[in-house]
């Protein structure tokens, strides 16, 4: 059984760890396909720093750490898109 990432923020981290990950990747496809700018609000410890890594790696054409996933079978171009990911705290 996989462990849950209590307190793991970096998607690296839980890809590569082994931890439990339920795969939003469908829906994080259509935010980074489609590039348009987001607002992310949601109460807290509701997984806003994990979405933003998860959308980093993607941004920065990590495959490797979305096998298995949805977006991994996906048509997404994984060339690494610089510049196209800001994230204002």
């Amino acid at each position: 059984m996989k462990e849950l990432p209590v307190g793991v923020v970096s998607f690296a981290e839980i890809s590569q760890g082994g931890y439990l990950y339920a795969d939003k990747t469908k829906f994080l496809y259509q935010l980074a396909k489609y590039k348009k700018p987001y607002f992310l609000s949601r109460p807290r410890r509701f997984g806003k720093s994990l979405t933003v890594s998860v959308l980093k790696a993607i941004m920065e054409g990590r495959r490797e750490l979305f096998k298995g996933l949805w977006i991994d079978g996906s048509d997404y171009d994984w060339t690494p898109s610089p510049g196209s990911f800001f994230i204002f705290c």
